[in-house]
């Protein structure tokens, strides 16, 4: 037989507690690396279900009902890299560690007022900020250089500020990474707001 840590299996490193009934994260051996519990019935993340694990890499907690999460249920963590919450219940985020490089909360109901002022500024290392289909009204910024995806669809998004992607003070900034910006299913007209998009190697999708 597979190597088992009930009600999961550990293979190496990864930990599969996908469809396993779960109501809250399950204790997980000191070594792991890889941690995969979608498809359970658990309500919240709490500062100690992760406590300790400073070699967790991935956190997938896909469709489960996740309400809350407690401030510090992710940021001591220093080696996370990929952090997947997508269709949960969540109403705010976290605070995240500064190792972060992709983050996926689609499929909540994070309003504007569930992040932090800056919340995203000094994650240098983040590449891929999914929030789509959300309550957010607003692009919350600023963004790091960093980032090469936002997909904000399907939220309630109206305005943006000229500065919003690009600095106004620099006609000659480039920013080369950010190519992929979804903006469609939102009541923004992008067409209002032609000096927002001039570093940008693409324009954003959405109406124009």
């Amino acid at each position: 037989g597979l190597p088992s840590c009930q009600p999961c299996l550990c293979l190496g490193t990864s930990v599969y507690c996908d469809d396993a009934g779960l109501e809250r994260i399950p204790v997980l051996p000191p070594d792991t690396a890889y941690l995969y519990a979608r498809f359970n019935r658990i309500g919240a993340v709490r500062a100690r279900d992760f406590s300790g694990l400073e070699k967790l890499k991935r956190i997938d907690l896909s469709s489960n009902s996740i309400s809350w999460a407690d401030a510090d249920a992710f940021r001591l963590l220093p080696s996370l890299q990929e952090l997947l919450l997508p269709e949960n219940l969540l109403t705010a985020l976290p605070e995240l560690p500064r190792s972060i490089v992709r983050l996926d909360a689609r499929l909540n109901r994070i309003a504007s007022a569930g992040l932090r002022p800056e919340a995203f500024r000094d994650l240098k290392q983040l590449q891929f900020l999914h929030l789509s289909d959300n309550l957010l009204d607003f692009i919350p910024v600023p963004l790091p250089e960093s980032l090469r995806s936002l997909h904000l669809q399907n939220n309630n998004i109206q305005t943006m500020h000229e500065d919003t992607f690009c600095d106004s003070q620099d006609q000659g900034q480039i920013r080369r990474a950010l190519e992929d910006i979804r903006l469609d299913g939102n009541p923004i007209n992008l067409s209002l707001f032609p000096n927002a998009f001039f570093c940008l190697p693409r324009l954003p999708t959405g109406r124009f």
